[in-house]
Formats: structure tokens, sequence, C-alpha cells
């Protein structure tokens, strides 16, 4: 059924085949294969499956009784909006809920290739709303709410904090937790993007993928939008105070990164492109005002990542305007790395100390 040796391929790149075959997309394949993976119970967890109007959701709730209420974690699942699931990262969630003693909600929100752009996140703010307007029927704390994500899901997670905002009569977030989160889709020549265009699990050409099935972008733009053509010089002014390599560690520019010019405008680039500066797609471009308003902030970023400057990047603001920032870099990670967690021969090192660091500063709150 496959070529020689796909048994081995990652799942995305037989996925890839069977796109190009036009059996079925990428993103179907890829679910399918996720999701024949069997969940595993924990006898100290109780997991109900619910929906909030048309919006799938897990709920884990410590099974060890609690006189008072316990803290609540909102969860948005990775994937790049074309993969992920709920249950994908249900051993995640459930090791969330048992060593923090939270009230764990993951939200199965909309993806591709059906439900492009805004949807995913539109669904992600719905079940959030609802969750806080619910907290007294799952016995949890309004003052103990964190948002919580890993690649897209972080950057949803920021998303729904700035959104958030906006609706005073809602107990307030308490912290934010961004794991290699995807924070912008404005620039893509910063160190990282040059030293890590190759690494697997997130490598230039799949990210571009999932980024222009989202948005709704003619794939022949990769190039154009790679040599930063698709801005014009106002607009990179604008926001190259903020997403400029300068705002990044010297530590982090000195393996295999040259400063690149940036091409002439692509007109055509910029029309069709311009929905990456809707603060739904690029949460770190926000103005100082909104970002100064954002909860307490725990970020993790791994070295060997596509994205590992957009959480160096938002760092340094959240820092530069005051807000406290836990972070954690870990050396020997790469994009994806937390998904192996409980995959026991597949499972990295990382993955662990990724999830201790998670449960230790929501122990702190």
């Amino acid at each position: 059924m496959f070529p020689k040796g796909a048994n081995n391929m990652p799942h995305s790149r037989q996925g890839m085949i069977f796109e190009k075959l036009r059996i079925c997309s990428m993103p179907r394949f890829v679910r399918f294969m996720h999701d024949l993976r069997p969940l595993k119970e924990d006898p100290d967890v109780v997991v109900t499956d619910l929906r909030y109007g048309t919006i799938p959701v897990k709920l884990y709730q410590p099974k060890a009784f609690s006189c008072i209420p316990r803290p609540g974690i909102v969860f948005y699942h990775g994937g790049g909006a074309v993969l992920g699931s709920l249950k994908t990262h249900h051993v995640i969630c459930c090791h969330l809920s048992k060593k923090s003693g939270s009230v764990v909600l993951s939200v199965g929100y909309r993806r591709l290739p059906q439900h492009k752009f805004p949807v995913a996140v539109r669904d992600c703010i719905a079940a959030t709303i609802h969750f806080l307007k619910s907290l007294n029927v799952y016995g949890v704390d309004p003052d103990r709410v964190v948002v919580c994500g890993d690649s897209v899901g972080g950057g949803v997670a920021t998303i729904v904090c700035q959104k958030l905002l906006d609706c005073p009569d809602l107990p307030k977030i308490r912290a934010q937790i961004l794991v290699y989160a995807i924070l912008q889709a404005v620039d893509f020549q910063s160190p990282s993007y040059q030293q890590n265009r190759n690494i697997p699990l997130l490598n230039w050409n799949f990210a571009f993928y999932c980024w222009s099935c989202y948005l709704d972008i003619n794939p022949s733009w990769k190039s154009t939008i790679m040599k930063g053509a698709h801005l014009p010089a106002e607009v990179w002014e604008k926001y190259s105070k903020w997403l400029g390599a300068e705002n990044i560690p010297e530590r982090f520019k000195k393996k295999s990164y040259r400063p690149m010019p940036r091409e002439p405008l692509n007109e055509a680039a910029y029309l069709e492109t311009n929905l990456a500066l809707d603060l739904m797609n690029s949460p770190l471009i926000a103005e100082d005002e909104v970002m100064s308003q954002l909860p307490e902030a725990c970020i993790v970023s791994c070295e060997y990542d596509l994205l590992r400057d957009h959480s160096l990047l938002f760092k340094k603001r959240l820092e530069d305007l005051g807000v406290p920032v836990t972070w954690h870099h870990m050396e020997d990670g790469f994009h994806g790395v937390l998904s192996t967690f409980d995959m026991g021969y597949l499972q990295f090192p990382c993955s662990t100390r990724i999830l201790n660091a998670m449960v230790h500063f929501l122990n702190k709150l």
C-alpha cells in the first residue's frame, strides 16, 4: 500500500502521498492514524466528553475530594490547525489535571481543511467563555483559571487572553502557559527560520502548508513570503521594532544565521496575505496597551524549532511592559516534542521536563 520504507515515514509525509494520489487529504489521513491510538485511562482522573453547542470538549477532574474550589485550565491542543485532536493530547491533559489538582477543559476546535481562518480561534474563544460562565458547576476557583496550549494552541491561549480583555464581566485569566507557541505570521526571516527550516517535525514546507491553508493563500507565494516581499516597507517599519532580529539574544544568532535583505514589495502578494496582520493570527504585534494587560506567562521554547524566535520575541515584549514571565528553554527540544510524552520508546526526555515545568508553574499560582 505504501512505497518502500513508508512504514518509517512520519504520518504527515504518508498523508502527503495520499493527497497527491487524490485518495484523501493529508490532514484527514493523519487524524485517522492518530485516532487509532487507544486512550489511556487514569484511575485518579474522571474524564467526561461534553459539547458546548457544536464544539466537542473533554473535561478532566481529579477524583480526590477537595473542600475548596480547584484551579481551572483551558487547554488548546497544537497541530497547526491541521493535525492534533482531543485524543492526541489526552494523556497530557490527564497528567496536568492529576499533578496540579486542576479541572482541565480541552477544546476540540474545528480544523483544516474544511474550516479556515478564523473558525478555530472563534471556537476556542466561545468554549472558553462558556467554561468561565460555568465555573461553579465544575467547582473551579474563578481567581485561578489558566489558559494553556502548545504550538498553534499556545498562540490561541494568548489570543483568548487578548479577546477577554473586552469582557470585564467574566473572571480574569490568572496566567497563560505557551509551549513553543505560534505567535506571528508576519516575518519569516528571523534566525530560527534559517537555522531550523529543515528540522522535523515542523519544517518550513509543512509550516507554510498549514499557514497557507488556514489563510486560504495560494502556495505559489511561498518564496515571495519567505523573502519578505509580501510586506510594504511602512508595515515592516511599524512591526520591526517588535519582530526584528535585534530583539533576539545574541547567543541565538551565532549558528547558521545571516541577515537577509527584504525584497521589493509584491503588491499582489500583500493583498492576498494581509490577513496575517490580524491579531487573531499574530497576537505578538498587539499594541502595548493590550500587551501590558496580559496575565503572567510561562513560556517554553525549544532550540530546534522553526518557531523558536516567536517565544523569545514574546518574552521580551512582555518583560519590557512589566508582565511577569517564567521562561524555560529546552536546549534538546524540538517543535512537537511534548506530544511524545508517555509514548514509550518514542518519548523524548524533554517532554517530561516541559510537563514538569508546567505543573510547577501551576502549583505556584
